[in-house]
């Protein structure tokens, strides 16, 4: 297909998702909400042809955020899915949620600083700094609130409390965890007795699309039961966390927190403004820490269960997304390379899957066990 034709079915997708012109879904039906990353992408995308809009894309983002800083995955539309998926969250539990706005209770890879560099780099320098000024202290108080409340143990990682905050919602290395440590008893007699089928009549999402493309019902009962554990806890990270919650310490996540916190420091060194010491401190240390999650036997970043302190050794994509950080050795960034390139791992005949092609987990189909997926490829 011809670039130009590409570029324009591309926008045309836009404009059909496109939402008072305020924010963008990113897909009719299957996704009615504003989504954290999928809203930075999408802005990234657009600045190549309207800077405004891609703006408006972050500044609605921004109206979600919690008192304490934390920027929600979600931000639920005025549809008729509002009621029925701001009831299943519940996140006016907890006090720092929002009161003009419904979201949801947990975040999505920060995405946000990338965005905003990008969509200051079409600005005319006065108006990138004007830019850069608009969005600096919601960007600052977002990544304190990362450091202050996921890295207890103030080490330089955070860690996330569902999959859904990974954006891989179904990766390997986080549903190996759930089915070996956090499965609930009633889903694990749901799947012993092959009662899954009966919950398929609820499921919006295949409504949409093939079941083959989404994660098993089993596997959705499980994130479900994860996901309604945290709405009893308020979302609060203490009461999570003294629970012995499902939490982990994440590779993709918390590489692509290096290199926002890069980013953070550009915004901040061109407009003239201090960035808070702790988190000035946080951010010196993310670099280091990261090079905890290396496995040398395996020659590969892995996730770490946060509790247990133990590596996830269950290849995905994540182990990729290191180069994004840009804090790795030269010697470790080759090797990366290298398993991009063997075509038993990821050099795939398509651009990068998300798991490798030589793990039992492979999946062509389903979701993010195997198809390629445009956030992690770019």
């Amino acid at each position: 297909m011809d670039q130009n034709d590409l570029a324009a079915q591309a926008k045309q997708v836009l404009v059909g998702n496109n939402r008072h012109d305020i924010y963008t879904v990113p897909a009719k039906g299957l996704y009615p909400h504003q989504w954290l990353w999928d809203s930075c992408f999408i802005a990234i995308g657009m600045r190549h042809y309207d800077v405004p809009r891609a703006q408006q894309e972050i500044l609605s983002l921004l109206r979600g955020q919690w008192a304490n800083g934390m920027i929600p995955n979600m931000v639920f539309s005025k549809t008729g899915a509002h009621r029925r998926d701001s009831n299943l969250w519940r996140s006016w539990q907890n006090a720092n949620a929002p009161d003009d706005v419904a979201t949801s209770g947990i975040t999505q890879p920060p995405m946000l600083a990338e965005a905003i560099v990008r969509i200051g780099e079409k600005l005319p320098v006065t108006e990138r700094r004007m830019w850069y000024q608009a969005v600096f202290r919601p960007l600052v108080r977002y990544h304190e609130w990362l450091y202050r409340e996921r890295d207890p143990h103030n080490e330089g990682l955070v860690l996330l409390v569902h999959p859904w905050e990974t954006g891989l919602d179904n990766t390997p290395p986080w549903m190996h965890e759930l089915h070996e440590h956090s499965l609930p008893f009633w889903v694990g007699v749901i799947q012993k007795l092959h009662l899954d089928s009966l919950f398929n009549f609820f499921r919006r999402d295949i409504k949409f699309t093939h079941p083959d493309h989404r994660m098993t019902t089993i596997d959705l009962l499980a994130l479900y039961n994860v996901q309604r554990r945290l709405r009893r806890k308020a979302y609060d990270i203490d009461r999570i966390l003294r629970h012995a919650l499902f939490t982990i310490e994440d590779a993709s996540f918390n590489a692509i927190l290096i290199r926002a916190n890069q980013h953070l420091r550009k915004i901040a060194k061109d407009i003239k403004e201090p960035l808070p010491d702790d988190l000035h401190e946080s951010m010196k240390k993310a670099e280091t820490a990261f090079e905890s999650l290396w496995d040398p036997y395996a020659g590969q970043y892995f996730s770490r269960n946060f509790t247990s302190h133990k590596l996830i050794k269950v290849p995905s994509i994540a182990t990729l997304l290191a180069l994004y950080a840009g804090c790795i050795s030269k010697e470790r960034a080759a090797h990366m390379v290298k398993l991009l390139e063997r075509k038993d791992v990821f050099g795939a005949a398509f651009p990068v899957p998300t798991t490798p092609l030589n793990s039992e987990w492979y999946n062509e189909l389903s979701y993010w066990q195997g198809p390629t997926w445009i956030n992690t490829n770019w």
